[in-house]
């Protein structure tokens, strides 16, 4: 690994990682009644595209930490859903 895709995989680790605190308050508690619904699609969006991006430019860096990024963002828009 070069250091360009190890500082691709840092700064994409730490995107990835700020979620986290998110997505487990949110299980805990089972509520995303403060997360707006249009934020999390445009989000979610986003980050399957800078995922599908990455694919066709085989960058890992890009297509990993964006893939985990959008599965957690994902998780908090179905708690979205499910409590209104």
């Amino acid at each position: 690994m070069d250091a360009t895709m190890l500082i691709g995989f840092c700064a994409g680790l730490c995107t990835a990682v700020s979620f986290f605190p998110q997505v487990a308050r949110t299980l805990r508690t089972r509520s995303a009644r403060d997360f707006s619904a249009l934020m999390l699609f445009l989000l979610f969006t986003g980050l399957i595209l800078w995922f599908v991006y990455g694919a066709l430019r085989d960058d890992a860096a890009i297509a990993v930490t964006n893939g985990v990024t959008a599965a957690m963002v994902a998780v908090i828009g179905v708690v979205k859903m499910r409590s209104g």
